[in-house]
């Protein structure tokens, strides 16, 4: 991620790397499934950052992640608020669907129906697809004196 173009992602963090092979969609649920477990955040708040990461690695995998190449999955966690990035280096800018109904081209409709923001940046190369749940209940505040990088 560009420190000049992105915010500093907060803290604590868990990241982890995928190929670009289909299985690596259930991966990256496991993982934040894990990440979320380990902040104590469970229920409707885990459920809808999960299925966010779902359509986020999916999206980098099918539309984003060239050949031979892979992405970049970080979650991370600033007092109540949970950050997803997706991290990929391939071209090309997601939007939202207009209408329709073909059964694909609606990961970013439920992105943004359930993350309270979300955006996407550039990077070199390619760019990063983000989802941020600002009141995330169940998680912990962190220590005292945690740095908030927000």
């Amino acid at each position: 991620m560009n420190d000049e173009t992105s915010p500093t992602p907060p803290a604590p963090l868990f990241s982890r790397f995928y190929p670009r092979v289909r299985r690596s969609v259930p991966d990256a649920r496991a993982f934040a499934s894990l990440a979320l477990a380990t902040w104590g955040v469970q229920g409707p708040a885990a459920d809808a950052v999960i299925l966010c990461v779902s359509e986020l690695t999916t999206n980098a995998l099918l539309h984003g992640v060239p050949p031979g190449r892979g992405y970049l999955l970080r979650i991370g966690r600033a007092g109540t608020a949970v950050r997803v990035e997706v991290h990929d280096s391939g071209d090309g800018r997601p939007r939202l669907a207009k209408g329709g109904v073909g059964e694909s081209g609606r990961g970013l409709l439920l992105v943004s129906a359930l993350a309270d923001k979300w955006g996407v940046e550039p990077r070199d190369p390619g760019k990063v697809v983000w989802a941020e749940f600002t009141h995330v209940s169940g998680a912990t505040p962190p220590p005292r004196g945690w740095p908030d990088r927000r």
